[in-house]
């Protein structure tokens, strides 16, 4: 990034040694702040990264100067992609914490800046890991919509399913935002705002701040309240399909309703009727 400024051979100071370039450095194209804890931001795309939908890579941003040996390491964490897989650059939505190693650093980044990403998509919230089905559900919360955003703008999702259901909860209404702008967006979508229609349900809820529909999104499917609202059956594990990528809490209690229910945990080498993202940062 650095150029080195050619001297002449008759100027007194020696050449300036080489910047050595960040490994592994992707350029931040735009940065938005959606509240006081939540940002999103994109980068480049490697040219050669390939990825499905939903899975997760290593990014981060080199650490401060060790005190003894001046060396650098850098702070990685697993990020969900949340763009699809088509994109020409890769999005991200982060938590901001303020004493966190690398989210305390993570979220001043500025267009233009550099940022570490290591090439080597994985994670379980992949159509590959489920097996066919009518109707698929991801249940997120907080920043674990994140690789739901990448499927939902993913035209294999419809293909694959009837009817795409899409619950967030987040403990206030601004929290939402992120979500509620995408799944807007997607109807004038020149890719996929004809293959959404009718299929896209968007299920937001707020724990904390009053709004049109509160509580726990367990509470909701126990209730029955969920299949209410969207004028759908409950769960039946001969056609519903179901992805998590939330807190431990909600993996735990959400994976033991889908279980309940008759659907069995699967994975990428072995498909089932649901799977979890148990690498969820934030």
């Amino acid at each position: 990034m650095n150029e080195q400024v050619p001297v002449t051979q008759d100027a007194a100071i020696p050449a300036a040694k080489p910047v050595k370039a960040m490994p592994d450095a992707q350029i931040v194209k735009s940065v938005k702040h959606w509240t006081d804890r939540l940002f999103s931001f994109r980068v480049t795309r490697p040219a050669s990264l390939r990825f499905r939908s939903g899975e997760f890579v290593m990014i981060g941003l080199m650490g401060d100067p060790d005190p003894k040996t001046g060396k650098q390491k850098p702070l990685l964490r697993a990020y969900s992609i949340a763009s699809p897989s088509w994109d020409e650059e890769l999005e991200f939505y982060s938590i901001k914490v303020q004493d966190g190693p690398l989210t305390s650093k993570l979220q001043h980044i500025q267009p233009g800046d550099e940022l570490i990403l290591r090439p080597k998509p994985v994670g379980t919230l992949v159509h590959d890991a489920l097996l066919p089905g009518k109707r698929v559900y991801f249940f997120a919360t907080g920043t674990g919509i994140a690789p739901f955003a990448s499927l939902i703008r993913d035209p294999e999702t419809y293909e694959k399913f009837d009817e795409v259901i899409l619950t967030h909860t987040c403990r206030e209404v601004a929290e939402l935002e992120y979500g509620r702008q995408l799944v807007e967006s997607l109807e004038e979508d020149p890719l996929i705002g004809e293959m959404i229609e009718g299929k896209l349900k968007y299920y937001p809820t707020t724990t904390r701040e009053e709004s049109p529909v509160m509580g726990r999104i367990t509470e909701h499917l126990k209730s029955g309240e969920l299949f209410e609202r969207l004028g759908v059956p409950p769960l039946n594990p001969e056609t519903d399909r179901a992805m998590i990528c939330g807190s431990m809490g909600l993996n735990k209690d959400i994976t033991a309703i889908l279980e309940e229910s008759g659907m069995r945990e699967g994975a990428n080498s072995e498909p089932k009727e649901f799977v979890v993202e148990k690498a969820f940062v934030g």
